[in-house]
């Protein structure tokens, strides 16, 4: 069950006739743009909130963290998965439900997604029309055990419908040409490689590439043909909410050897020592 707060003078608790989830909520609210994480530390913590924050265009951000802070006291000591939404009126709204964790398993053993043809209007924004948009497809992929959908733009995969993606090539250069002193050798021979055009910039996605470089990992921004899945050697999903996602098979394509990589554990364990000494107090 999802609580929800309109932010005003005062914070006020509101109940709508659907409040089974973040997404149902969000669909009963005016038009906006929003922005999702998940807390740390008992909801006192949050990576990247500032940059969250920013997406809402006329944000008193000191004002929004107090009220974050007071809305989250009865979640705690657990932690919690939070929207923050400004309607194109100028009202702000937080919803919050429990914090779910995905199954150790998808973790460990990977997860498979499909291509679909729908897309952003304008993939910058990260407006709650989407979400309308693409409720069908949401619908679809959970009716047949897909994890996410990628969305396809002009042949290429550039993102997941609630994700950013990366994907791992054998490198073109030698491993003797890359700057590479803190990644494993067979690392080195490889290149990650994720969409920068067309895309929204995901938060996560930025805390990836940070940690990928400071592994050693080399990083190009490029999105992925659909003609090249066969060459694809690991990928994985990136999101606020559950952080780096092993994928095994796209489609009907198996990625890899069908089970997650070295880079992506690599970079999945970089990730969470990056969350613990960077986690934002709210």
């Amino acid at each position: 069950m999802v609580s929800l707060f309109q932010i005003n003078k005062q914070t006020a608790s509101i109940t709508l006739p659907d409040m089974s989830s973040l997404d149902a909520v969000t669909r009963q609210l005016p038009e906006g743009y929003y922005s999702t994480f998940r807390t740390y530390d008992s909801c006192t913590r949050v990576i990247g909130l500032s940059a969250h924050l920013r997406r809402l265009p006329n944000v008193d951000a000191s004002s929004l963290r107090r009220s974050l802070l007071q809305v989250l006291k009865p979640f705690r000591p657990g932690e919690a998965r939070v929207r923050i939404l400004e309607t194109k009126q100028g009202q702000f709204y937080i919803s919050i439900e429990p914090l779910k964790l995905l199954a150790r398993e998808i973790y460990e053993n990977g997860v498979r997604v499909e291509t679909t043809t729908i897309h952003r209007d304008h993939p910058r924004a990260k407006s709650t029309a989407f979400i309308s948009a693409s409720d069908e497809e949401r619908k679809h992929i959970a009716q047949v055990g897909i994890f996410e959908a990628l969305l396809v733009k002009n042949g290429n995969i550039i993102e997941g419908m609630t994700s950013n993606f990366f994907y791992v090539l054998r490198s073109e250069h030698p491993s003797s040409a890359l700057v590479a002193t803190n990644a494993p050798r067979s690392a080195q021979d490889e290149i990650l490689c994720t969409a920068q055009r067309d895309i929204l910039l995901g938060i996560t996605r930025t805390m990836v590439i940070r940690a990928a470089r400071g592994r050693g990992v080399d990083v190009k921004y490029q999105p992925l043909k659909l003609d090249q899945l066969t060459a694809v050697k690991e990928a994985f999903i990136t999101s606020s909410s559950r952080g780096i996602v092993p994928v095994i098979q796209i489609d009907n394509v198996r990625i890899g050897q069908g089970r997650p990589g070295k880079i992506t554990k690599l970079l999945m364990s970089a990730y969470d020592e990056y969350v613990l000494k960077n986690a934002e107090i709210i």
